[in-house]
């Protein structure tokens, strides 16, 4: 079927400029066609298609027949329509054109601190619910000012100074939790989820739930505006006394969660800790509704914390991994649930490491993310062992231990080796469980890089805490070898202290000694010979002291009886091997200050958390309230006005710093390229 279209006219070609006014020039040529010639071609091409196609026609007539029922009024009408319709989309952009400009009108009404001073007294003294939508409405300017749309167009005040910022931030921080506390009927400091919970029926909630929800999605909008990192801090600690509130708002307690995090993973100086209690105590009073986001968002923060470690930022890692530990501590049953998902990984990657291997797979586990993993479960299984809820999970995670120092059993990675073996120490002391890792410790003494002399002269003295692997010129020097040596007889004496009061202890240090007996009858290093001697004497005086001891007791080893076994000697700790790893460990702490260079800033004890709640936050906040006015003073405004915004000659200056930082990190923190074959012949070994 052919049908005839009109011919357009492509001889002019409208510019961008003229885009607009054709647009409508096209609909006024619509409007002004005839509806008749219209109407006179469709009846042409619906004859020519009765006379193509008369089937087709026949079917249309039998059953579309208002398609070919029509009269020339239809289409005048229709273009009548089209007009309209057009005459309307420019009255409406004109209509949006004019609110645009109303819009962009500032108010006339200016927050003064006058104002803002006469809404708290109204509020303290008579408890005007007005005076509090006044402050809260203040507080909500206060945290958009700067933003690209100017917030609300339609609001009654503006705030157009950073002193009337200062003063209405700090007083809606400062006072609003007691005056929302006051309002809903709520206890004045604490609660939990069950106070809220009841709270949510009643008509005081209904009428007023409206002012807490404003003042905490303002507070974390301002949150995510800030840079201060005092004003920060300052602004979570304030929060954390109605951080309860959050079980009635489930959309707003998940961005909290989620800020939080980002402040304790990102945050520098006393912010991550501050951001931590946050976190705490949401966990605490809110219980089941945030303890899985909470615990996954802070193991996952954690990881991407760990990936590279120098002697300096070991420690921060440490400190964060007593922060995991510490919440973990809050709901032991559902941190197992995570716990035992996260080791399940670990061991994965270790799997596919003994099977596959290949260097990928190993690197995914000789590097520090896997292993301060390990670190931070073996140190939650050690600070809860006494508890039913981890403690199951102990022989998972020392399988998974043990195959990591066994896996790649070179030399270059005894640093590694001893790492773990620290860790199976750890989890044998505080669990009561015997773990066999003296032959882990012997195997090195027997690799030929440690029995020989060195040959890559004295070499530079190395802290093997902070290493994971040593390149092949360490590796024949005379620190290293020293260093190794030390820290097996550390390590071998620790294992046996555990056991110096056991009736077995003869039994259990038989194979060990004579092992190193053997050890100083071959090695040509008469220092080393030295140690392992007075090593040796220690043993050999221990198990003196047991086999006496146990010449007059009746049970059998098998008696419940056995468990009491110098019971009294143990709390004293008078056995002779326990003595010497007192005066190993007070070596090995002169030998640590030697090595470090700057005081500890945050160590293995270093976080103290208390294990209960509060029975009031009074005097947190009268602490906090303190530095209120300290940090609310500066000339600061949120939206980047140009008070906040830093220099060209800061921000080049933090563009200098920030490339340093990262050379320093390719030199020192980023972990070699596993080599899966031996120093000299080539086997893994």
């Amino acid at each position: 079927m052919e049908v005839e279209y009109p011919v357009r006219d492509l001889e002019h070609v409208p510019s961008d400029e003229e885009d607009v006014d054709e647009e409508v020039k096209g609909s006024r040529r619509k409007s002004k066609k005839s509806g008749k010639v219209v109407a006179k071609e469709h009846k042409d091409q619906l004859q020519r298609l009765k006379e193509k196609d008369p089937d087709f026609f026949k079917y249309l007539e039998e059953h579309d027949k208002e398609l070919l029922e029509f009269d020339d009024e239809d289409f005048e009408e229709d273009g009548d329509t089209d007009v309209e319709d057009a005459d309307m989309l420019v009255d409406e952009e004109i209509r949006d054109h004019d609110i645009a400009k109303k819009k962009e009108k500032p108010s006339d009404n200016v927050i003064t601190t006058a104002m803002v001073e006469s809404w708290c007294n109204s509020v303290r003294e008579n408890g005007k619910i007005s005076a509090v939508r006044s402050l809260l409405k203040a507080f909500r300017i206060a945290c958009h000012y700067g933003d690209d749309g100017g917030g609300d167009a339609s609001a009654k005040y503006t705030i157009m100074s950073s002193s009337v910022f200062n003063k209405v931030m700090l007083i809606v921080l400062t006072e609003m939790d007691g005056i929302l506390r006051n309002v809903l009927g709520l206890p004045a400091y604490g609660g939990k989820k069950e106070t809220v919970d009841d709270l949510l029926h009643t008509k005081k909630w209904m009428n007023y739930h409206h002012l807490a929800k404003s003042y905490l999605g303002n507070a974390l909008y301002v949150l995510n505006q800030m840079t201060d990192t005092q004003m920060i801090s300052f602004t979570l600690r304030r929060l954390k006394f109605s951080s309860v509130l959050l079980v009635a708002f489930p959309a707003l307690l998940r961005k909290y969660i989620k800020v939080a995090l980002h402040f304790w993973s990102t945050g520098e100086g006393v912010l991550p800790l501050v951001a931590f209690f946050f976190l705490r105590d949401i966990c605490i009073r809110i219980g089941s509704d945030c303890l899985d986001d909470c615990f996954k968002g802070i193991y996952k923060a954690y990881v991407l914390n760990c990936h590279f470690v120098n002697a300096v930022k070991l420690q921060y890692i440490q400190f964060r991994a007593n922060c995991v530990i510490e919440l973990l501590g809050v709901d032991l049953p559902t941190a197992y649930q995570h716990a035992f998902v996260f080791i399940r990984q670990l061991a994965m990657i270790l799997r596919d490491a003994i099977t596959m291997k290949t260097k990928d797979s190993f690197r995914k586990v000789y590097e520090w993310k896997f292993m301060n993993c390990l670190e931070l479960w073996t140190g939650a299984i050690c600070t809860y062992s006494s508890e039913a809820d981890l403690r199951p999970l102990a022989y998972p995670l020392t399988q998974i231990i043990s195959g990591v120092a066994r896996l790649v059993p070179t030399a270059r990675y005894i640093p590694l080796r001893l790492r773990c073996v620290r860790m199976l120490n750890r989890i044998a002391a505080s669990t009561g469980t015997f773990i066999p890792v003296s032959m882990l410790l012997l195997d090195m003494l027997e690799m030929k890089e440690l029995d020989r002399p060195p040959t890559g002269g004295v070499g530079k003295a190395i802290d093997l805490r902070n290493e994971l692997k040593v390149n092949k010129s360490t590796l024949k020097t005379r620190a290293f070898q020293e260093a190794c040596v030390f820290s097996v007889v550390e390590e071998i004496a620790e294992h046996l202290a555990q056991w110096s009061y056991s009736v077995a202890f003869f039994e259990l240090s038989f194979i060990p000694a004579g092992r190193l007996r053997s050890f100083c009858k071959t090695t040509k290093i008469e220092r080393f010979r030295k140690q392992m001697r007075e090593l040796i004497r220690s043993i050999e005086a221990n198990s003196r002291f047991t086999n006496e001891k146990r010449i007059s007791v009746a049970f059998l080893p098998n008696d419940p009886a056995a468990a009491s076994f110098l019971e009294e000697e143990k709390k004293s700790g008078v056995s002779p091997l326990s003595q010497y790893v007192t005066t190993m460990r007070e070596i090995a702490r002169q030998r640590i200050d030697s090595l470090t260079e700057s005081s500890v800033l945050v160590g293995e004890h270093s976080s103290v958390f208390r294990k209960k709640m509060p029975e009031s936050d009074e005097d947190d906040d009268d602490a906090v309230n303190e530095k209120g006015a300290v940090v609310f003073s500066s000339s600061w405004l949120p939206g980047g006005t140009a008070e906040a915004k830093p220099s060209k000659k800061e921000e080049k200056k933090k563009k200098r710093k920030a490339e340093h930082q990262e050379e320093l990190a390719s030199d020192e923190d980023v972990v070699e390229d596993l080599i899966l074959s031996s120093d000299d012949d080539g086997s893994v070994g």
